[in-house]
C-alpha cells in the first residue's frame, strides 16, 4: 500500500499538545534533542501514540535501533551523521530513512545511507551553511531523492519555494 509523503516537517524537542494539534495531517514530526544525551522512551512513545492517533508520521533523529524497537514511522539522520552501522538492520517494511546535506559531498554519503528523503539546507537562513536558491537549485538537481527545503521557511518566504521548484518543506519556527 502506498501511502501520500507528507509535504511538512516540523522539527519538535517537546511535547505541547497546543503547538502540536494546529498542525494538518500533512505536517510529519521529526524528534531531535541533541541537548540532551539520553532520550526519554516513555517520552518517545508518548510521542507515538499521540501521532497514530492523529495519523500524521513521526520520526526519530539519530536513533534508529530506539525508532526501529518502538515501530516509529522511520529516522533521520542529521548532516554530521555519516554512520552506517543502520545498513545492516532489517527494516521494517514502509520504514523511512530520512537524511540532511548542505553540500554535494553529503548528498552523496545520504544516497549511500539508503535515505529517501533529503533535506537541503539552508535555503533562506543565513547562516554559516546559507544557500541561496540558485545553489540550493543545483544541488537539488544533482539527486534524484525527494528534496525538503529546509532553513528560514516562512509565510513571508513560502511563494518562493516555487523558484526551486520544491513543495515539500520543513523547519521549527514555521509552526509555532
Amino acid at each position: 500500500m502506498h501511502y501520500k509523503l507528507p509535504n511538512k516537517y516540523y522539527f519538535i524537542n517537546k511535547f505541547d499538545t497546543n503547538l502540536l494539534n494546529k498542525q494538518d495531517k500533512q505536517t510529519a514530526f521529526i524528534y531531535r534533542n541533541y541537548a540532551e544525551k539520553k532520550i526519554d522512551k516513555n517520552l518517545i512513545l508518548k510521542f507515538r501514540n499521540f501521532f497514530k492517533k492523529k495519523g500524521s508520521r513521526f520520526y526519530l533523529a539519530n536513533n534508529f535501533k530506539l525508532a526501529i524497537y518502538l515501530g516509529l514511522d522511520g529516522a533521520y539522520l542529521p548532516s554530521y551523521n555519516k554512520q552506517m552501522s543502520h545498513l545492516s538492520y532489517n527494516l521494517p517494511k514502509n520504514f523511512e530513512i530520512l537524511g540532511s546535506c548542505h553540500n554535494i559531498k553529503e548528498i552523496r554519503i545520504k544516497e549511500i545511507q539508503k535515505v529517501s528523503i533529503l533535506f537541503i539546507s539552508s535555503l533562506f537562513k543565513k547562516n554559516k551553511n546559507y544557500l541561496g536558491i540558485n545553489k540550493f537549485k543545483n544541488l537539488k538537481n544533482l539527486t534524484k531523492k525527494t528534496v525538503v527545503a529546509l532553513g528560514g521557511i516562512s509565510i513571508k518566504n513560502l511563494n518562493q519555494l516555487k523558484l526551486v521548484s520544491c513543495k515539500n518543506f520543513s523547519g521549527i519556527s514555521f509552526f509555532e
